[in-house]
């Protein structure tokens, strides 16, 4: 079942075909002036080699552009971004994960896509491309946002939703049947975890599984949500919501480190980077299935192996069952740059992102796109329907003009519980009034 993919030249012409329009040939002809456009983004190996060589081609393909292509670490670019542009010296082409680029894009910052110029009637017909509701953030529907009815401001680098990656070995290692003992509620997390994991003493020599730590907005308040809570109400007004689903979760957390049964830690390297070693370092963790990739690159004799599997994102027993919340990666192009490099530089992206084929077959990264979506490429991936079926009922995260923001004092309520005698019941007082600030502010 698992090989490398074969399939991306069947969809080739078809993913192309519905990207690749340029524009009228009144729009191609019209005047060229140079332009010079720097690109920033996040370092991924193997897109990057994808990436730089559609920089290539596009360069080759239209002389009066010079594309700089940048990349930076995940940790920073977030900052490296916001300080550019406070300088006036931002990219002119970047992306990031959707709620780490909601509070750039809200203000102004980024430039609507001239859809007639890459071929569309209007924006309706590039939103008809996608999947139901994938442009729907980055979308002024009534004008509410910069005045600007109707305008897209970003076109998807990728849609992603998480499962769980589980070594089958380490189960069996364990005296654990994955097929049969796969953990389908937290609360089976935690005590599969407590058989698996061994210790050095105090310290933790292989883990059962490990969160994604800082990244708590996309993995870990659907853990929350699922107990009932919610960042925020309904009408913007409240922040933190659902007092005991906020405790119970944090008492999880707190349960999981070192002042609880010592099962994992923010500090010990991420459990998505040490899984494709297969070196009896973890037996789970969360990913996307952009992971298969990295995986295949990493650990081809793993990969191509049946000791892995993916499973469901778990939920709480007797909680309601709410889908693993998606998230993207937006590319975005600079509104403090001309005009005439701001169409530039969307025209770049709109042909880069049209090889989707590419993206999937090379990255495992999923461009929400009829095409994709509907290609024998991800239907022949191992797992997909994994996160298929969560992906067609969930929503997007949460996202807001300071929604990273909320996502550090999240992270300070959960470093807090885990690692200080601080109790949930503090540590959630302590998140609302500070979010609850920051709330405010906004309003």
């Amino acid at each position: 079942m698992k090989k490398s993919f074969i399939f991306g030249l069947l969809i080739l012409v078809c993913v192309y075909g519905l990207f690749a329009g340029g524009g009228s040939q009144a729009q191609q002809g019209a005047e060229q002036r140079p332009a010079v456009l720097n690109l920033w983004t996040h370092d991924d190996p193997n897109r990057r080699i994808m990436e730089e060589q559609f920089v290539r081609d596009y360069m080759a393909a239209h002389p009066h552009v010079t594309i700089n292509y940048s990349v930076f670490p995940s940790t920073t670019i977030q900052d490296n971004i916001a300080t550019a542009y406070a300088a006036r010296n931002a990219p002119a082409i970047w992306n990031l994960e959707l709620q780490r680029a909601f509070p750039i894009f809200m203000q102004g910052l980024c430039a609507p896509i001239p859809v007639q110029a890459l071929g569309y009637a209007n924006e309706q017909a590039l939103i008809d491309t996608y999947l139901p509701n994938m442009l729907d953030p980055v979308t002024d529907r009534d004008g509410s946002w910069f005045g600007q009815r109707g305008r897209i401001y970003g076109l998807p680098l990728e849609v992603n939703n998480w499962a769980i990656y589980l070594n089958r070995k380490i189960f069996r290692d364990a005296g654990l049947d994955p097929d049969r003992d796969w953990p389908r509620t937290w609360e089976q997390v935690l005590s599969t975890s407590e058989r698996i994991v061994r210790r050095d003493g105090d310290i933790i020599t292989r883990r059962g599984f490990d969160f994604r730590y800082p990244d708590y907005l996309i993995s870990w308040v659907q853990m929350v949500e699922q107990l009932g809570g919610a960042v925020i109400s309904p009408d913007g007004r409240e922040a933190i919501i659902g007092e005991a689903a906020w405790i119970r979760s944090l008492d999880f957390m707190k349960l999981w480190g070192p002042q609880g049964r010592n099962l994992g830690s923010a500090t010990m390297t991420p459990a998505r980077r040490i899984f494709d070693n297969n070196n009896d370092e973890v037996a789970m963790h969360i990913s996307g299935i952009y992971q298969h990739a990295r995986m295949e690159t990493a650990n081809p004799d793993f990969y191509n192996s049946d000791d892995w599997m993916v499973i469901p994102f778990p939920t709480w027993e007797g909680a309601r069952r709410v889908p693993n919340a998606y998230y993207f990666q937006y590319y975005m192009v600079n509104s403090q740059i001309p005009q005439n490099e701001q169409t530039e530089a969307w025209k770049f992206v709109h042909y880069m992102l049209g090889h989707g084929d590419m993206y999937l077959e090379r990255v495992a990264l999923t461009q929400p796109t009829r095409a994709v979506f509907n290609g024998q490429l991800f239907r022949s991936m191992p797992f997909s329907d994994v996160f298929l079926d969560e992906l067609t009922n969930a929503d997007v995260v949460y996202h807001s003009a300071f929604s990273w923001r909320i996502n550090d004092l999240i992270n300070d309520a959960i470093i807090g519980v885990m690692t200080t005698p601080m109790t949930s019941q503090q540590a959630f007082q302590i998140l609302k009034r500070e979010a609850q600030a920051v709330v405010d502010e906004h309003r």
